[in-house]
C-alpha cells in the first residue's frame, strides 16, 4: 500500500511493515515485486507536486453537493486528525495539458487489503474546485504521463481463490500479465485509453492459455483455487474497461475460452465484483 507525504518516509516505513505482515504466511503474486516501484512514482508525484498555500481557504464542491474546505476534506479523511503522519495529501497539477491546474486529493483508507482512493476536482474559480472524478481500489500508479495505471488486484483479490495467491506460468509460453489498464483525464473526465489490436491479441491469447488448464472443482463456498479464475476475471476486466465497457462483447470472450462446469457462477460473481467497481469509481 502506499503512503504519502506529509510525513512520507515515515508512512512508507509502516505501509511496508503493514503489508509484509498480511503476506507473510502466503503465496506472493508474481507481479507484487513490482510494488515498491508503483510506490515511488506515485509517492514521487504527490511529494514534487505544488501545494495549496492556505488549504483552509480552498472551496470544494462534493459531488454529493456538499461544500467543504481542502482543509476540511482531508482531516476527515484522517479520521479526524490534524497531527502528522497523515494519509490524505493533496496536489495540484496540470492533467490534461490545458494551462488549467487539477487538484488531487489521494487517501489511504486502511484495511489490510485496501485501498488507495483518489479524487479529482477541477477548477472552477479562483481557490474553488469541483469534483468531477474518484477512483478507489489498489495500487493505482501515476506515471510519468500523468496517466493512472489502475490495478485490478484489490477489487479481484478473493475470487475464488486467497487474496495474495494468484495463477503462476513461469515458462516464456505462459500469460503475459494483464491485471491493470490505463486511465486518462481529460476536459473534466475520466476514462481508460482505449485499446489497440496488439492488446486484443494477447488478451486473446492468455485467455486461450488459461482455458486449456485442468479444472479445479471448488468444493465449497469456501474452497480456494489456484488463481486461475482469478487470472480469467483479470484479462477480462482489462478488456471490458479497454474496449468501450461492451458487457456483450466481454461475455462472449468468456464464454469462449472458459469452458469448465461452473461458467454461469464465475461469469456471475464477474458480474457482481463490475458492479462494486462502478459503485466506487467514475470511468
Amino acid at each position: 500500500m502506499y503512503k504519502y507525504p506529509l510525513a512520507l518516509l515515515l508512512s512508507f516505513v509502516v505501509s511496508i511493515a503493514a503489508y509484509s505482515q498480511v503476506v507473510a504466511d502466503t503465496v506472493m503474486l508474481p507481479q507484487d515485486s513490482s510494488i515498491e516501484d508503483a510506490m515511488d512514482r506515485t509517492s514521487l508525484f504527490f511529494a514534487q507536486a505544488e501545494k495549496a498555500a492556505a488549504p483552509e481557504k480552498v472551496v470544494l464542491l462534493m459531488k454529493t453537493k456538499k461544500i467543504t474546505t481542502l482543509k476540511k476534506f482531508i482531516t476527515a479523511l484522517n479520521g479526524g486528525l490534524q497531527d502528522v503522519p497523515q494519509y490524505a495529501v493533496h496536489a495540484i497539477d496540470d492533467l490534461d495539458g490545458d494551462t488549467k491546474k487539477e487538484l488531487l486529493v489521494w487517501n489511504y483508507t486502511g484495511g489490510a487489503h485496501c485501498c488507495d482512493e483518489i479524487y479529482i476536482f477541477k477548477n472552477i474559480a479562483v481557490n474553488k474546485y469541483q469534483q468531477v472524478a474518484k477512483m478507489f481500489g489498489g495500487h493505482t500508479i501515476i506515471n510519468d504521463k500523468k496517466e493512472f495505471e489502475y490495478g485490478l488486484f484489490e477489487n479481484f483479490g478473493y475470487f475464488f481463490t486467497c487474496f495474495a495467491c494468484g495463477y503462476s506460468d513461469t515458462t516464456d509460453a505462459g500469460p503475459i500479465d494483464m491485471s491493470a489498464f490505463t486511465l486518462r483525464y481529460t476536459k473534466g473526465k475520466l476514462a481508460a485509453i482505449p485499446g489497440t489490436t496488439e492488446l486484443r491479441s494477447i488478451i486473446n491469447d492468455n485467455l486461450g492459455k488459461l482455458g486449456e488448464q485442468p479444472y479445479e472443482k471448488l468444493e465449497d463456498a469456501g474452497s480456494f483455487d489456484n488463481g486461475l479464475r482469478k487470472e480469467f476475471a483479470f484479462n477480462l476486466g482489462v478488456y471490458y474497461y479497454s474496449f468501450g465497457k461492451n458487457i456483450s462483447e466481454t461475455q462472449k470472450l468468456f464464454n469462449k475460452y472458459y469452458k469448465f462446469p461452473d461458467a454461469k457462477k464465475v461469469w456471475a460473481a464477474f458480474l457482481k465484483q463490475l458492479q462494486y467497481m462502478k459503485q466506487d469509481n467514475d470511468f
